[in-house]
């Protein structure tokens, strides 16, 4: 999807200002919208790609005007509404004004630690040998799906070298759809700034390297 949360490589939003000693959450709120984002996922049966396709979805006016947790809450609002979970008319009261409908039971607050550490590994078995190999020429494809996608804008039609080949991960694009797992041969590519940014300032003896699922690849005339 060609939204508002992909912003590599595009010009007029100034710099990336690292925040000194930055805090992991900036005010309580913001961790009371992680902890819902998490809680709610079982509940709604949706995946974390599902998830990350709500947020870059929102119209790109609010996308951009919101902090990083108002994205997070204005997704899970999204799902929540398409799924029946709350209605537009509770949201703008911001309490329920109905019987609330059976939901799966939640995680309790001493299991979400745990399962925050162990993660979700998205790495599965192999059933098919990867296509490509360490050292081999690759070119990104030039797509503009309308659905969620992890390759960047700015490395789509490019050409770059297989540095590691990480064997088949849950495909991002597919998961976010609700088509499955449909795990494919991850790999990290890499790519000069010449052929990412032409002769821009700052380009010359960059290398930028992406994960790239293998759907995205193509071998390079």
């Amino acid at each position: 999807m060609n939204g508002a949360q992909d912003l590599g490589g595009q010009h007029g939003f100034g710099p990336v200002q690292p925040e000194a000693d930055e805090p992991v959450f900036h005010e309580d709120w913001e961790r009371q919208a992680m902890a819902l984002t998490v809680l709610m996922g079982p509940i709604g049966g949706w995946n974390i790609d599902q998830s990350r396709a709500a947020r870059e979805s929102l119209p790109p006016a609010q996308y951009l005007s919101s902090s990083y947790y108002e994205i997070w809450t204005a997704g899970l609002e999204k799902l929540m509404l398409e799924r029946g979970l709350v209605s537009a008319a509770e949201l703008a009261a911001g309490r329920p004004l109905q019987p609330r409908a059976p939901i799966a039971a939640a995680l309790s607050a001493d299991q979400v630690g745990p399962m925050l550490a162990r993660g979700a590994p998205s790495q599965r078995e192999p059933h098919a040998p990867a296509r490509f190999a360490v050292g081999d020429q690759v070119r990104t494809k030039a797509m503009n799906p309308a659905t969620h996608t992890r390759l960047p804008r700015y490395a789509r039609g490019k050409r770059g070298t297989v540095t590691a080949v990480h064997g088949p991960h849950v495909f991002a694009d597919a998961h976010a759809q609700g088509l499955g797992e449909q795990p494919r041969p991850l790999y990290t590519v890499a790519f000069s700034g010449a052929e990412l940014w032409g002769g821009e300032p700052g380009a010359a003896g960059l290398t930028v390297s992406i994960d790239a699922w293998e759907p995205y690849l193509e071998a390079a005339a």
